[in-house]
C-alpha cells in the first residue's frame, strides 16, 4: 500500500473508534426482555374467545342447513353437526353439545360462558376455534363439510393382470401393480428378485373430481365409506342421509382386463343441493415412475398423449416441458410410458382440458411430471349415473390396445394403438399389416424371441429376394461394361465432349441390356422395411426382460463394457456402455461395405473413406438403442453378404458378358423415352455447333 491509503486507513478507524466510544449507549438486554413479557401479543393470549353475534347466525345457519336432521327425545326436530371432535345440535336458534378438545370432552354452554372451574383458558379458545372453522368449512362445503374427517382405509380389487388399492381418503385408485411384468430398472443390480411394474403408488398419482356445487368442492379432499358391492365393484360413498348418497362405483372385471370402469353415482341428490353449476371438474396428476434400463429410450418414448374426439391422437412434447390449452372436446387422455400406459376415456367427451408435462432431469426414479385439468359439462343432479368412465392401466401391446379400440363405453374408434410408436405412415402400416402379425404369430409358440427375430429376419430376407437377386445381377453387368465404359471416357476425354461421351454410354447400356439404375431401386424398395424395423424393436413390449446369449433383455441395451462417468455429448448420443450387438452389427457393416464397393467398380476414390466411415457413425448412433434392434441389422447385414458370396458362385462373369453379347445382336426398338432424349441431345448439339460459329465469327 502507499503512504495515503495507510493514512486513510487510520483515519476510519479512528473516527469508528470514537463514534463508538462517545456515541449514545444502548438499553440493557435485561430492559427489553422484561418489556416482551407484557406484550399485547402475551394480554390477549389469557383471555377467552368468543364467537360474535354472526358466528353464531352462520354457526346456526350452517348446521340447519347442511347437518344431519334428528329428533330429539322431546319430539322437536332438529338438526346435528358431527364434524370429528365436533358434536353440536342446533334446534331453533339454540345450539347446545359437546367440543373434545386433547381428549377432554367439554360442553359447548360451559364453553361460550368460558367456564374457567371446567376448562383452562387455552382449551376454551382451542374449542371456539375448532367450532368456527367447522362453521366456515360448512359455508364452503356445505352438506360434504361433514366428510373433511374421518379414518383412511385401504380396499384392494384384483384379477389375474393387475392389483389395485384404493384410498377411503379421496376414494380414488392409489396404487397399480401389474402382475405379469417386472420392473426393469433397480439401483441394486445384485438383487435377485426382481419386482412388479407399479404404474403409480405413494402419492405419485392423484385423481379427484370437482364437485358442481356452488363453490365447488374436491373430492380429494374427502374421506368416502367403501362398500364392496361384489366380487370385482367397490363403491366409494358420501352418505348424506335420508337415503341420498355421492359416490363413485369402481369395477374391475375377472380374468384378463386391465379396463377399470368408473362411474359417478348419486341418488335422492336433487332436493337437498341446489347448484346451478353444470361442470364436473377433473383434476388428474402423475409422476411418471422410470421402469427399464435405458433411461433414453424411456424418456424420448414417454409422453402426455390426448385424442380429439372424433379427430386425431396428439401429444405434447416428449423432449421437453410443454403445456397446451385445449378448447375442443376431448375423447380421451392418457399418460405414456415406453412400455405402458393410463389412459382415461370419457363416455361423453371433455369439453376443455389443459395439459402440462414436465421433464424431471435429475430424479433418479421418475422421469416426467404430467398434469391435466379437464371438464365434463352438463353435469344433471337428477341423473342416477351422471358421468362414466374407462380407465385403462396396462402395457403398450398393439393385439391388447387394437381390441379396446371398439371395446369402451364410448362407440368411437378410439386409436389406442397411436400410443405405439410405430413410425410415419407407410412405416406403420408395415409394421401393423406385416411385422406384428408375423412376430404375434411366432410369439404363441416360440418361447424364446431371439428365434423369433432369427426367423422373421430369414422370412424378410426370402421376401426381398427377387429384389436382391436382380440388384446384384445388375451390378455383375456393371463390372462386365467397365471397361468398355473406361474405354469411351478415354476416347472422349473434356466437357467438350461430355455430350458424345453420355451419347456412347448409353448406346452401350442399350446395346447389352443394361440400366444403371436398377441396381439403385431394388435398394429403395428395401428402405421402407428397414425403417419400419428401426421403429418396432424399440417400442416392442414383447422383447421387454426377454434374454437371447449375453443380452439380458432385448428391449435394452446389451452392455457388456459399462463405465460411470458421462462425457458431454458422447455420453447423450453414445451412452456409458459398449453394447456387443451393435459391435458386431459394426464390424459386419464394414466388411459388408467392402465387398459392395469390390462389387460396384467405378467409384469416386474420394468416397471410399466415407463409405467406411458411415458405419462407425452408426455405431455411435444405434449403441444405446435397443439389442434386439442391433441384432436385427447385425443377422440381415449376415444374411446379405451370404446371399453376395452366393450370387457370386450361382452369376459368372462369363455367363454375364456371354448373354449380353447375344443380346446385343438382338434388333433393338427404341422406346418413346429414348427417341425423345436423343432428339434433345441432337438439338443441343446443334445449338453448341452454332455458338461456336458465333464465337468465330465475332473473333474475326
Amino acid at each position: 500500500m502507499d503512504k495515503n491509503t495507510i493514512i486513510g486507513m487510520l483515519l476510519i478507524i479512528g473516527v469508528l473508534f470514537c463514534f463508538n466510544w462517545f456515541g449514545p449507549k444502548r438499553a440493557p438486554v435485561a430492559d427489553t426482555t422484561e418489556t416482551e413479557d407484557v406484550s399485547p401479543q402475551t394480554a390477549v393470549s389469557t383471555t377467552p374467545d368468543y364467537l360474535s353475534a354472526t358466528e353464531k347466525e352462520w354457526l346456526v345457519k350452517n348446521i340447519m342447513e347442511n347437518g344431519e336432521p334428528v329428533v330429539l327425545a322431546d319430539s322437536t326436530h332438529a338438526t346435528r353437526l358431527r364434524d370429528g371432535a365436533i358434536a353440536l345440535t342446533a334446534a331453533g336458534d339454540s345450539v347446545f353439545g359437546t367440543v373434545v378438545v386433547d381428549g377432554k370432552t367439554l360442553n359447548w354452554s360451559d364453553i361460550t360462558n368460558a367456564d374457567l372451574k371446567k376448562m383452562s383458558i387455552q382449551e376454551q379458545r382451542k374449542a371456539v376455534e375448532a367450532v368456527r372453522n367447522a362453521s366456515v368449512a360448512m359455508g364452503r362445503y356445505g352438506k360434504f363439510a361433514r366428510f373433511l374427517s374421518g379414518s383412511d382405509s385401504i380396499i384392494h380389487l384384483e384379477n389375474d393382470v393387475i392389483k389395485l388399492q384404493l384410498s377411503a381418503k379421496s376414494g380414488s385408485i392409489t396404487r397399480a401393480e401389474l402382475k405379469k411384468y417386472d420392473t426393469e430398472y433397480t439401483p441394486d443390480e445384485s438383487a435377485k428378485r426382481k419386482e412388479k411394474v407399479v404404474v403409480f403408488e405413494n402419492g405419485s398419482n392423484t385423481f379427484d373430481f370437482q364437485l358442481p356445487l356452488p363453490n365447488p368442492v374436491n373430492s380429494a379432499d374427502l374421506y368416502f365409506t367403501p362398500q364392496v358391492l361384489n366380487d370385482s365393484t367397490v363403491r366409494m360413498s358420501l352418505p348424506l342421509g335420508d337415503n341420498a348418497f355421492w359416490a363413485l362405483d369402481y369395477t374391475l372385471p375377472r380374468g384378463d382386463s386391465y379396463v377399470i370402469g368408473i362411474k359417478v353415482v348419486q341418488k335422492n341428490l336433487d332436493g337437498i343441493i341446489e347448484s346451478n353449476n353444470r361442470n364436473l371438474g377433473i383434476n388428474w396428476h402423475q409422476d411418471l415412475i422410470r421402469q427399464e434400463k435405458g433411461k433414453m429410450f424411456e424418456e424420448r418414448n414417454s409422453g402426455l398423449y390426448y385424442k380429439y374426439a372424433g379427430g386425431s391422437v396428439e401429444h405434447l412434447s416428449e423432449s421437453k416441458n410443454d403445456t397446451e390449452d385445449r378448447k375442443a372436446k376431448i375423447r380421451w387422455i392418457g399418460f405414456k410410458n415406453q412400455f405402458f400406459s393410463s389412459v382415461l376415456v370419457a363416455d361423453r367427451p371433455f369439453n376443455t382440458a389443459d395439459f402440462q408435462s414436465k421433464v424431471l432431469k435429475n430424479d433418479p426414479w421418475l422421469l416426467k411430471r404430467f398434469d391435466t385439468q379437464a371438464v365434463v359439462n352438463d353435469y344433471d343432479w337428477k341423473a342416477e349415473t351422471p358421468a362414466q368412465f374407462s380407465l385403462f392401466i396396462g402395457p403398450n401391446l398393439y393385439p391388447l390396445l387394437s381390441s379396446l379400440d371398439k371395446k369402451t363405453v364410448s362407440d368411437e374408434n378410439l386409436n389406442l394403438t397411436k400410443l405405439i410408436p410405430l413410425g410415419w405412415s407407410i412405416f406403420r402400416w408395415i409394421n401393423t399389416g406385416v411385422v406384428i402379425p408375423i412376430f404375434t404369430f411366432l410369439g404363441s409358440f416360440i418361447s424364446n424371441y431371439g428365434i423369433i427375430i432369427l426367423i422373421m429376419t430369414i422370412f424378410i430376407k426370402l421376401v426381398l429376394f427377387p429384389l436382391t437377386y436382380k440388384s446384384y445381377k445388375n451390378q455383375a453387368k456393371m463390372r462386365v461394361l467397365a471397361p468398355d465404359i473406361k474405354a469411351i471416357n478415354d476416347k472422349y476425354p473434356g466437357t467438350e465432349n461430355a455430350m458424345i461421351r453420355q451419347q456412347k454410354t448409353m448406346a452401350l447400356y442399350n446395346q447389352a441390356g443394361a440400366n444403371p439404375m436398377s441396381g439403385c431401386l431394388p435398394m429403395l424398395l428395401q428402405m421402407p422395411i428397414l425403417f419400419a424395423m428401426f421403429s418396432f424393436f424399440p417400442s416392442a413390449i414383447e422383447l421387454r426382460g426377454e434374454s437371447f446369449l449375453w443380452a439380458k433383455d432385448l428391449a435394452a441395451p446389451d452392455a457388456i463394457i459399462s463405465w460411470s462417468g458421462n462425457i458431454p455429448l458422447v455420453t447423450e448420443y453414445f451412452g456409458n456402455h459398449i453394447s456387443l450387438f451393435c459391435l458386431l452389427m459394426t464390424v459386419t457393416n464394414i466388411l459388408y461395405t467392402r465387398i459392395n464397393m469390390q462389387n460396384s467398380p467405378g467409384q469416386m476414390p474420394g468416397m471410399k473413406w466415407m463409405m467406411y466411415l458411415m458405419p462407425v457413425f452408426f455405431m455411435i448412433f444405434f449403441n444405446n438403442y435397443a439389442a434386439g434392434l442391433s441384432y436385427y441389422y447385425f443377422l440381415s447385414l449376415l444374411i446379405t453378404i451370404a446371399q453376395t458370396y452366393a450370387f457370386r458362385f450361382i452369376i459368372k462373369e462369363d455367363s454375364v458378358r456371354k448373354a449380353m453379347a447375344e443380346n446385343a445382336k438382338k434388333p433393338k426398338k427404341k422406346s418413346g423415352f429414348m427417341a425423345r432424349l436423343e432428339e434433345m441431345q441432337r438439338q443441343q448439339q446443334a445449338m453448341m455447333r452454332e455458338q461456336q460459329k458465333q464465337q468465330q465469327k465475332r473473333k474475326r
